[in-house]
């Protein structure tokens, strides 16, 4: 194919190639980040997968849609899965309807109750032409401004899910419809209800009605907008463009989105770190607070990963970009607080068994109200019996019933994202409140998980530095945190190495393999009891170790025990803080290791822990969970190890660190990225908080339609004379979902 280039073409230079463009855009686009372009990176990033926004209801997860819309099953307005900047449809919408139908509302109070407050308008024009200009200002109003209500109200028939819209159609059409008859058929009436031949009509009271209904959906919206205020500021955590250095050494600030694996970025003092990445060069200290709740900056040095989000305070970094988009950590926060927001609590099945039989009951009522006024109330009698009818449809509306646990749940969400506790469902979090017993790991949990060699002992004729050596050779195939430390402790005395083969790892006894010809073996008792050792004559020396709350781990040459190597984890210090906390909370705190019972008590001594499993293999870990559980405990496990992920699914509720493993917080219900027992201590009180903050919906929602319904059906009326207008208890009705969210939204402001 031959292109013929014209000489007006778009065209650009760069890198000493010429590229040209089909139109002003592309070229624009391209002069913003020529390098990415030009070097083929974009074809990488246009491989990636697409992510299309889907929407959820709030009240149903279960529903998912590609489109906005409504929920078949409330009606609720679906949100989208993830909060974005973009303006809610809906919410434009809503807002144009509402100031629509409040400038038709106010000409129709004048008309009908402007006497009331010295404007007689309809002795001025008529009371015929008055209610002709009532229907010409209703019939907009209830014919499209409530267009969506009426369409939800219909897909609740037709999918069989009675719920707050069934009742709204239901009373604003039932007050619609009557006054149209009264106003074109005045004639079908009875005599006592027309008054000089015409019959009063309800049009104010149905555009009323839709005006105050529009409100209330307005504020519900602008709220439920403000409960992903937290997830949007996540997501703002990452900078808009990323400063790119070349390999001439020349920088410039690219999109964020044009970054791709391997790019080297230069983080200047004050700059949030664009992606996640490892230091390639330069020493700096990174506020890591608004990810892990952490005050204190960490120091970061080459080779020292840095997460996307947080703050370079004081030195310029350059990092090579290790993950970009939604690999990134903020990118798997935001999803995972998404998540959450769309889980639903136990809890929420009893508001959904309410709602079940509350719209069907709520209709029953209102058929009963009208029968009795009909044939009880005073004159004229249809008049009150459709008032009192229309009225219970309207105040009965489930709505702040359905909102009461959701709304609580999402704001929830949000605020344990900025103080670093992740729910990764609302079955956890509620949960959470209710546990007794926390089982936690020792290493990496409570102890800062980065061991130290401090000992090695000699029991034979190989020397101390040659122990060492064949301990440090075989811990070379090993990924377990002590082994680091050995091997570390060997860089530090020079002690040469040799290379390991065979090598096995004995899941909770240690590791085995072959060194110089030679069968080594490294691990604790039940190891050498496995290999056929003897331990028995080091075990005095190994017990006095772990007194002073060291690890300590047999070398076996050949099958004869030759040595011991300690290690120690040092205690975190937030850890000792954290355990009074949670004592005062009212919890148990048990430890399970699997490391020896010595080191373990040592530790909880130490700590004041109230009870130690020392010497517990993962599954002995899941059986110590099932056995609390069948006692009738309520039981919470953290760790953050592979070897912890079988006891966090079996928990009631798996506390992952977020310093662990990913199998270990794939299996856990809450992660706590600053990685230490503080995080515990604020998912408990958010989760207490969150709980008592969903009763007091519930106990608001039922209070509030348990008293409502029966007012304005009108039980009052015989002894107070009073009865509620259809227009208050449209009032009332979106007042309680407008106080319901305000009171979840409270947890905004939570002291964690």
């Amino acid at each position: 194919m031959t292109v013929t280039i014209k000489p007006e073409a778009r065209m650009r230079d760069f890198g000493g190639d010429t590229f040209y463009f089909c139109s002003d855009g592309c070229r624009t686009k391209f002069d913003a980040d020529p390098y990415f372009y030009a070097s083929g990176n974009a074809a990488k990033v246009g491989k990636r997968a697409p992510q299309g926004t889907q929407w959820t209801c709030p009240m149903h997860p279960e529903i998912v849609r590609d489109e906005p819309g409504a929920c078949p099953k409330c009606g609720m307005a679906l949100e989208p899965m993830v909060p974005s900047d973009e303006p809610s449809e809906e919410l434009t919408d809503f807002t144009r309807r509402m100031w629509i139908s409040a400038a038709a509302a106010v000409p129709l109070v004048i008309l009908t109750m402007g006497e009331l407050v010295g404007l007689p308008v309809r002795d001025w024009i008529g009371h015929q032409i008055a209610i002709y200009l009532e229907f010409l200002l209703a019939t907009p109003i209830v014919l499209w401004a409530a267009l969506p209500f009426f369409q939800r109200g219909w897909d609740s028939v037709k999918n069989r899910s009675p719920n707050m819209w069934t009742l709204i159609s239901l009373g604003v059409g039932a007050a619609y419809l009557y006054s149209l008859v009264a106003t074109f058929l005045p004639g079908v009436f009875p005599e006592q209800y027309r008054m000089g031949g015409m019959v009063g009509t309800y049009y104010e009271a149905a555009v009323v009605i839709i005006a105050l209904i529009f409100v209330g959906q307005v504020l519900e919206l602008r709220a439920r907008e403000r409960t992903g205020d937290a997830i949007r500021a996540l997501m703002d955590l990452a900078p808009k463009t990323a400063r790119r250095i070349l390999s001439d050494g020349s920088e410039y600030d690219a999109p964020l989105e044009n970054i791709v694996e391997g790019d080297l970025l230069r983080v200047r003092p004050g700059d949030s770190v664009p992606v996640d990445g490892e230091v390639a060069e330069g020493r700096s200290s990174i506020d890591e607070s608004m990810i892990t709740g952490e005050a204190v900056p960490i120091e970061k040095t080459e080779g020292d990963r840095v997460t996307g989000g947080t703050i370079n305070k004081n030195g310029t970094l350059a990092i090579r970009a290790t993950a970009v988009g939604s690999d990134t950590v903020l990118a798997q926060i935001v999803d995972m607080v998404a998540g959450a927001r769309r889980s639903r609590a136990p809890i929420q099945g009893l508001a959904d068994r309410v709602s079940e039989v509350f719209v069907p009951t709520v209709v029953g009522i209102a058929i009963l109200a009208f029968v009795v006024w009909l044939f009880a109330g005073p004159s004229p009698a249809f008049v009150f019996a459709i008032a009192a009818a229309v009225s219970v449809l309207i105040i009965a509306c489930p709505c702040a019933l359905g909102l009461a646990t959701p709304i609580s749940i999402t704001t929830a969400a949000g605020r344990g994202a900025q103080a670093g506790v992740l729910i990764k469902d609302a079955e956890a979090l509620e949960r959470m409140a209710r546990v007794d017993t926390l089982i936690v790991d020792k290493t990496g949990t409570l102890t800062e998980g980065r061991p130290k060699l401090t000992d090695v002992i000699a029991l034979g004729d190989i020397p101390e530095d040659d122990v060492l050596a064949l301990a440090a050779a075989l811990e070379r195939g090993s990924e377990h945190p002590l082994a680091e430390a050995i091997l570390e402790g060997a860089r530090e005395r020079g002690v040469p190495l040799d290379k390991a083969t065979d090598f096995e790892a004995v899941t909770g006894k240690g590791v085995t393999g072959t060194v110089g010809g030679r069968s080594i073996a490294l691990g604790n008792t039940a190891l050498m009891q496995a290999i056929g050792g003897d331990a028995a004559s080091g075990e005095e020396k190994a017990d006095a170790l772990r007194t002073e709350g060291k690890t300590a781990m047999f070398v076996a040459v050949d099958g004869t025990l030759a040595g011991i190597v300690a290690v120690a984890d040092p205690i975190k210090e937030t850890t000792a803080a954290a355990i009074r906390d949670l004592h005062a909370q009212g919890l148990r705190v048990i430890m399970a290791t699997g490391d020896n019972q010595r080191t373990a008590e040592a530790v909880a001594a130490k700590l004041g822990i109230d009870d130690v499993r020392a010497g517990v293999l993962p599954e002995g870990k899941k059986a110590f969970v099932d056995e609390l559980r069948a006692a009738g405990r309520s039981v919470a496990m953290a760790g953050d190890g592979v070897n912890d992920a079988p006891a966090l699914a079996a928990a009631d509720v798996g506390i992952a660190m977020g310093t662990g493993a990913d199998v270990a917080v794939e299996s856990a219900g809450l992660t706590l990225l600053g990685g230490d027992l503080t995080g515990i201590v604020r998912a408990r009180k958010l989760a207490k908080a969150t709980l008592r903050n969903i009763k007091q919906n519930l106990f608001f929602a039922f209070v509030y339609n348990t008293a409502g319904v029966p007012i304005a059906a009108g039980v009052l009326y015989p002894v107070f004379g009073l009865l509620l207008s259809p227009m208050i208890a449209a009032a009332a009705m979106s007042l309680s979902s407008v106080s319901v969210i305000a009171n979840a939204l409270r947890l905004r402001r939570l002291d964690l």
